[in-house]
C-alpha cells in the first residue's frame, strides 16, 4: 500500500489511539473482580422488588431494602452477643 505523508500521520494517529484504547481495556480486566451475588432471592422477591421499583423508583426502594435488612442484622447481632 503506498501512502503519502499526510496518510502515514493519519494512520499513525490511528494506531496510536487504537494502543491508547487496548491499554485501557487490559486496565479494566487486570483491576476486575469476580460479580459474586450475597444472596440469591426467590422469584416471588424479585417480582416484589421489580413492582416495587417501578412504583417508587430504584434508589428509594434500595435505601428501604438497605435500612430493613441492616435493622435485622442489628437485632441478630444483639441477640446472638447476649447469648454468648
Amino acid at each position: 500500500m503506498k501512502l503519502n505523508n499526510e496518510e502515514k500521520k493519519q494512520l499513525s494517529t490511528a494506531i496510536d489511539n487504537m494502543n491508547d484504547a487496548l491499554d485501557v481495556f487490559i486496565e479494566l480486566y487486570n483491576e476486575s473482580e469476580e460479580d459474586v451475588s450475597i444472596i440469591e432471592f426467590e422469584d416471588q422477591t424479585i417480582k416484589a422488588i421489580k413492582r416495587a421499583v417501578d412504583a417508587y423508583g430504584k434508589e428509594a426502594v434500595a435505601k428501604k431494602i438497605n435500612t430493613i435488612i441492616t435493622e435485622i442484622f442489628s437485632f441478630l447481632a444483639e441477640t446472638k452477643g447476649s447469648k454468648s
